[in-house]
């Protein structure tokens, strides 16, 4: 028997379903269903199978490997086993999951969705209509992201919606940078989750830039001992100190996250983030445009610093030309180095489709997330890509458009 659903990270919130919530999402799913169709049929001729996963889901994943605005807005219960389970807020992971479930895993398979997902929203609809597409295994990775995008466009015209804004990024350059930089790995996971969170790098940069070696802590002993170690030492002696106290997190941080910030600190007790390195990730995230000026840009950013991003530039330029064959006027779309949708999991190709003139609400985000597979338990790593349609709000705006 589970018991109610409680949001221990939502303060006043008593974590239970509210009914008038649960009846506006209700009827507006029954509105979009016409919508709806015609968009998984358009799926399903593309060739992607529509998937079903349990709407009761374990929380473990979206706790480690989500975004911070998921993890805080989950309702979450556990059953008799003490096992903590989840209402889906999304629908990527679960798909993934039943396909690693399956006799297909490590094959190339691609699957579509629709179906309620759950996530407290301040004033909105907790429950609401999610559709997507998730697709695995494929190799030709530049192909497969272009692919996305255009029937990512393709579903919104199917609400009858075509004056979109194209919003990209790729974290995977972000990433290759801070590989060509040889930054302490603390100081990468530290500039990563700012990345990941829409944290203004900008800031974060100038304070890893101040020197520290002044700075106290009621943890001097911890840090004194963390001196030197790697992120899994410093896991195992966070993880036992954690025991002694008899508690698995404190104030919502996991042990994981508390060792993370204790090996962060001791790292930079060891002095500032190199001036030359701040200076470089500076004009990095300085750059955007339409993708074709980017990539010159970021080839002339690497000749002046002297860093090899070929592969990782070489694999957006690829991209750039399947967006072009399929169609896609690459010129009006928006590069941004910058850009990132705030998921922990995604590790290249980013994007989301804006209504023109509505900057916050995106219809349509998706991208690359090929590290998950691995973290989900598959032995071998598996590509992946896909994207998520907010329903409602595209139900919205086609009545607008239409009307």
């Amino acid at each position: 028997m589970l018991r109610a659903a409680q949001l221990p990270s939502l303060p006043g919130s008593t974590g239970t379903m509210d009914p008038v919530m649960t009846t506006t999402a209700t009827s507006n799913a029954a509105g979009s269903a016409a919508w709806a169709d015609t968009l998984l049929l358009s799926f399903a001729q593309a060739g992607y199978v529509r998937a079903e996963p349990a709407i009761l889901q374990p929380a473990e994943p979206f706790l480690d490997l989500s975004g911070e605005d998921i993890r805080k807005s989950l309702y979450l219960t556990t059953d008799l086993s003490g096992e903590e389970l989840c209402l889906r807020p999304d629908l990527t992971i679960p798909v993934a999951r039943d396909y690693l479930a399956s006799t297909r895993a490590g094959q190339p398979a691609g699957f579509s969705y629709l179906g309620p997902v759950f996530r407290y929203r301040s004033g909105q609809a907790s429950e609401f209509l999610q559709a997507g597409i998730e697709s695995f295994g494929r190799q030709d990775r530049a192909a497969a992201d272009a692919e996305m995008l255009a029937l990512a466009l393709e579903a919104t015209a199917a609400f009858g919606v075509n004056d979109v804004e194209i919003r990209t990024g790729d974290v995977a350059l972000f990433n290759a940078l801070l590989d060509a930089l040889d930054l302490y790995p603390v100081w990468r996971r530290r500039l990563i989750k700012d990345f990941n969170r829409k944290i203004s790098l900008e800031q974060d940069l100038e304070r890893l830039a101040a020197a520290t070696t002044a700075t106290r802590s009621e943890y001097e002993g911890v840090l004194a001992a963390l001196a030197g170690s790697d992120r899994k030492a410093a896991l195992a002696f966070v993880t036992d100190l954690m025991s002694i106290a008899g508690t698995t997190n404190v104030g919502g941080r996991t042990t994981a996250e508390i060792a993370d910030r204790f090996l962060e600190q001791s790292t930079l007790k060891g002095g500032a983030l190199p001036r030359e390195a701040i200076t470089v990730l500076k004009r990095f995230l300085s750059i955007s445009g339409n993708p074709d000026d980017a990539v010159a840009e970021l080839r002339a950013l690497t000749a002046d610093a002297k860093l090899d991003l070929t592969a990782a530039i070489d694999q957006f330029e690829s991209r750039v030309g399947f967006l072009a064959a399929r169609g896609i006027d690459v010129k009006l779309a928006r590069f941004s180095t910058a850009f990132g949708r705030g998921l922990d999991y995604y590790t290249g190709f980013e994007f989301e489709l804006h209504h023109t003139g509505n900057g916050a609400e995106p219809l349509v985000a998706g991208g690359r997330y090929d590290g998950l597979m691995t973290q989900l338990g598959s032995v071998e790593p598996i590509p992946a890509v896909g994207f998520s349609v907010w329903v409602d709000a595209l139900t919205r705006i086609g009545r607008k458009v239409g009307a």
